[in-house]
């Protein structure tokens, strides 16, 4: 009862309050004198403003922030005027990567991988065995090819007996037939003066004819037997036509011997080893195309940043500008260059499947063209690792003018951009 009747009471104040509310709008009460706290600006009814405090023009804030919007306008073309003369000067591309000769090392001969001599990440130097072909079937082609040139010198040696034993011949049968050619005059004279038969005439007659065809048999044979000694039977056999091809052989057996032991080219860290075991089968045409067929090979040092730079920056970098390299794996660590070479193509230009701009929608895209920094040598700089992303700027030293607004400057001539002409 007590909760009901609390409530009813504040329900009567509230319509007191109310009607105490509405009163002054039906019956005003006479203007009075105001007071001092009438008069402050805080006693002024609500929705009305306030007056303005005298002295101060309305339009004052207005102007204020024109000259503040003002300012501001030729402060932004300011600090934008100064940043695009200083600017222009840099170069800056993180489309760039460490480099390093590397290679697959393998061998152009075919044969079963023997032993591997290297582990995964092991420095050699040049020289260094990296891996081992079986020796077997090559040492056998080796002897194969000695034992061929030994029977080349043996039958040239032979040849050249034959040919002098020819000349000997053909002296011979010189002899042979001028005896024939006495005998048939003497029988033609005995036949004149009827003392000589007629057959012994032509036995004579027949005599000389089979006389003079071996001869020249005979010197056939020696002309056939002087061609195959090379057109001069004082020749010696080693530089014989047929020694020298047989020596080739050998030659090539040798080669292929040696080519068993493949070794480094050039010092550098050895990669991939896992992927060639002792046991696989190498074919020459295509082991340095196949990861099993072959030991990677980085080289230790001669690292440079090969940068892709956009066209449109390239027009006044020059060989010989420097350039600071930062390492993304190495934070605050900065490494000095300078731009040794500007491809004279874009990237796109050696790309397999090249674009194809003359049919078909067509999108301009701005192209990149490489250029290679080389690096100067820091004894205290930490490992570089070739594949790493780097960030190159570089300084190309223009300085920009006002009148490039109107008129762009002039890119450098000759040299500059890798022209080799003096």
């Amino acid at each position: 009862m007590s909760t009901i009747a609390s409530k009813t009471k504040t329900r009567a104040e509230s319509s007191d309050n109310v009607l105490r509310a509405e009163a002054p709008q039906n019956d005003p009460a006479p203007p009075s004198r105001p007071g001092p706290e009438a008069r402050t600006p805080s006693a002024a009814p609500t929705g009305e403003a306030p007056a303005a405090a005298p002295g101060k023009a309305p339009g004052g804030r207005n102007v204020a922030r024109l000259t503040l919007m003002a300012l501001g306008v030729v402060g932004v073309v300011v600090i934008g005027s100064g940043y695009w003369l200083r600017g222009g000067r840099w170069i800056s591309t993180d489309d760039a990567y460490i480099r390093a000769p590397k290679l697959m090392v393998s061998t152009d001969i075919s044969g079963i991988v023997a032993s591997v001599d290297v582990r995964e990440g092991q420095s050699v130097k040049a020289g260094d065995v990296l891996f081992r072909v079986d020796r077997r079937q090559f040492e056998i082609a080796l002897a194969s090819a000695k034992a061929d040139l030994e029977t080349m010198r043996i039958s040239l040696t032979a040849a050249k007996a034959d040919y002098a034993q020819l000349q000997s011949g053909i002296a011979a049968q010189d002899a042979q037939v001028a005896l024939a050619q006495i005998n048939f005059d003497r029988s033609a004279d005995l036949l004149k003066t009827n003392s000589g038969t007629k057959a012994a005439f032509d036995q004579a007659r027949f005599a000389l004819e089979a006389a003079r065809q071996q001869l020249q048999a005979l010197r056939r044979q020696s002309d056939a037997a002087l061609v195959r000694l090379g057109g001069s039977a004082d020749t010696p056999v080693e530089e014989l036509p047929q020694y020298l091809g047989a020596r080739s052989r050998l030659d090539e057996a040798t080669r292929q011997l040696d080519h068993t032991i493949v070794r480094a080219p050039f010092d550098g860290v050895v990669t991939q080893v896992d992927k060639l075991q002792p046991g696989t089968y190498l074919v020459s045409q295509t082991a340095a195309l196949t990861n099993t067929g072959a030991v990677a090979l980085v080289a230790s040092s001669g690292f440079f940043i090969e940068a892709n730079v956009k066209e449109t920056d390239l027009t006044f970098i020059k060989i010989g500008d420097p350039v600071e390299v930062a390492v993304d794996a190495y934070p605050g660590r900065a490494w000095k260059g300078v731009v040794d070479s500007i491809a004279p193509a874009s990237g796109s230009e050696f790309s397999i499947i090249p674009a194809q701009n003359a049919s078909g929608n067509w999108v301009k895209v701005v192209q990149r063209v490489p250029l290679r920094v080389k690096l100067i040598p820091d004894g205290d700089a930490p490992a570089l690792r070739a594949g790493m992303s780097v960030v190159a700027d570089i300084d190309t030293g223009h300085v920009r003018h006002l009148s490039e607004l109107w008129t762009p400057a002039a890119p450098p001539q000759g040299k500059a951009h890798g022209d080799d002409k003096p």
